[in-house]
């Protein structure tokens, strides 16, 4: 049995369904359990994973463990000596490619460093998934695009190369359920560096709309996420990596294709399966 921290968070939700496709005994950790929506067969926990309270029953049958939330950093150390105690031989992190690539405040790259250690001091085996920007950040523009064609937002010019939700489950399915991945560190990207303008372009063909960006200081940026409730850390991510990104591209790599023996899925293919979460004209 596999259990799954985060999982219902962009990528969690996704492995979740790819591991009960393969036939896997799942259960699912969430914060709330009425909405989770999980696939047929999974077994679903209620409990907040950035407290080490996960109940006790949770743990029976466990084989491997997924860690897909930042929620959990803190909390990790406790929750995979339960993991352990209960039989559990293996754990996988979510981390983020700034370990290996700084880019963006370091307090935040800490918080991923420390999720990894926190793996790797658990006496399981482990292996950590380094992953670019997601695709699925895309998603945040779709307010905007309500009332407009054009998506505002600093730093125009910084390139990643942001990777599928559905590739980054897709290797945590194998790492979790496969031997020859202990010990490993993967960054996972795209196949392609991308610059705002770029992903701009790209969706407003996957929506048929023609649509730009326009560029705004950041402050300008950091007022208007706050206003709208956000808490600092939301736009102190985004525009710390964004600034670097602007200077410095993000990595590109070939990993995903290396493990998965399929060519990385490119941002064309996220934007045009999630075309009708964005408004098709005004």
């Amino acid at each position: 049995m596999i259990v799954v921290i985060g999982a219902t968070g962009t990528v969690g939700r996704e492995v979740v369904t790819q591991l009960v496709g393969t036939g896997a005994a799942v259960t699912a950790v969430t914060r709330d359990p009425g909405q989770a929506q999980m696939p047929r067969g999974t077994v679903v926990v209620g409990a907040d994973p950035s407290v080490p309270s996960i109940p006790a029953e949770t743990w029976d049958g466990v084989e491997a463990v997924l860690l897909s939330s930042r929620a959990v950093t803190a909390s990790a150390p406790e929750i995979l000596s339960a993991a352990a105690d209960h039989g559990a031989r293996r754990v996988v992190v979510i981390s983020a490619s700034t370990v290996e690539y700084p880019a963006g405040e370091p307090r935040f790259i800490a918080g991923f460093r420390a999720l990894e250690a926190a793996a790797e001091a658990s006496g399981l085996t482990w292996t950590s998934l380094r992953c670019a920007d997601f695709d699925a950040n895309t998603l945040a523009w779709a307010p905007q695009l309500r009332g407009g064609d054009a998506v505002r937002g600093a730093y125009g010019k910084a390139a990643t190369s942001p990777v599928h939700e559905r590739d980054i489950a897709a290797v945590a399915v194998r790492t979790l359920t496969e031997h020859g991945h202990d010990g490993r560190r993967y960054v996972l990207t795209g196949p392609q560096s991308l610059t705002q303008h770029d992903k701009v372009h790209i969706l407003g063909e996957a929506i048929g709309r023609t649509l730009s960006f326009l560029e705004l200081a950041p402050e300008q940026v950091r007022a208007a996420m706050t206003a709208q409730g956000l808490p600092e850390e939301v736009p102190a991510r985004l525009l710390g990596s964004l600034a670097d990104y602007a200077r410095t591209p993000g990595p590109t790599t070939g990993t995903v294709e290396d493990l998965l023996n399929r060519p990385a899925l490119d941002f064309a293919a996220w934007a045009a399966e999630h075309a009708d979460s964005f408004p098709s004209r005004r």
